[in-house]
């Protein structure tokens, strides 16, 4: 690739990179929170060629305590070592991709540029994209070179913790990727309260996508989330979800819009939930 890819990649673009002297570190990130085996057993059944298998549990998470969210982030050190035994360096151009729109690629999009790595993007359709183009699969285990553990730099994706952010309510604008009912507290399935953040405002992840399941186009995304940021920054802007899961996916969205700085919340809503003194909010 003659220089790096940092937001999206398109079908077109990863073909031609793969078929390169330097093809990108393809990673598959393709999970389901209700079946947290099928996502490992589709890569499996047909992949990229060449692509590695990431599992959000079991790579893109660290332990939980049972007041740190339900996907908490790990250590930046375990990360290294998950990174190194991909065979990732600070030059690996990285392309993620999954077959849920785009929001386990995103979280792994948001760990790498975490750690400072800057050549990553995310397939922009994902799997879909990638078979209706014709995309050849591939049930081959790829063999991977491990590189060393990944050095650890200076972080290039700000996060916020819950005391933190719970002392400054009211300084940052809060957007909230989770459903609609979900953030009015109408309906609650999976954390230990119904309702949001006070002072957070709604954007459902989805509304990044067009029909298609592609990211819409960067003019449309920065005029609607400038209509959310009113008088706030990007770097005054604090994205969060049920998990930090899907928050990645509005930060991704941002960035595609030019809108860089904002920061991550990784506990989200179900580590503030789980605080019965924090407060929280209801309806819309």
């Amino acid at each position: 690739m003659n220089r790096p890819c940092t937001t999206l990649i398109d079908v077109a673009s990863l073909r031609e990179a793969l078929a390169s002297t330097t093809p990108p570190r393809v990673v598959d990130t393709r999970f389901d929170l209700a079946d947290t085996a099928a996502g490992e057993a589709s890569w499996r059944a047909g992949h990229v060629p060449g692509s590695l298998y990431l599992h959000l549990d079991r790579d893109l998470s660290g332990l939980k305590t049972g007041s740190n969210g339900r996907h908490p982030l790990p250590s930046r050190e375990v990360f290294a070592r998950t990174l190194g035994a991909a065979g990732i360096t600070p030059s690996t151009q990285v392309v993620a991709l999954d077959a849920q729109g785009g929001i386990y690629a995103a979280r792994l999009w948001w760990m790498l540029r975490w750690m400072g790595h800057v050549p990553v993007a995310v397939l922009d359709g994902g799997m879909q994209a990638w078979v209706a183009a014709g995309g050849a699969l591939s049930t081959e285990q790829p063999v991977t070179a491990p590189a060393p553990n990944y050095p650890l730099r200076d972080a290039a994706a700000p996060t916020v913790g819950a005391d933190e952010l719970n002392r400054s309510l009211g300084r940052w604008r809060v957007l909230d990727a989770r459903a609609g009912d979900r953030f009015r507290g109408e309906v609650e399935p999976l954390d230990a309260r119904a309702g949001h953040i006070p002072g957070a405002l709604n954007r459902f992840y989805k509304d990044n996508l067009d029909g298609d399941g592609r990211f819409r186009p960067a003019a449309q995304l920065r005029q609607e989330f400038g209509s959310l940021l009113g008088t706030h920054r990007a770097d005054e802007t604090v994205h969060q979800c049920g998990s930090g899961v899907t928050a990645c996916h509005n930060l991704l969205a941002m960035e595609v819009a030019g809108l860089s700085g904002s920061r991550l919340y990784p506990g989200s809503w179900s580590e503030w939930s789980a605080d019965p003194a924090r407060p929280v909010a209801v309806g819309g």
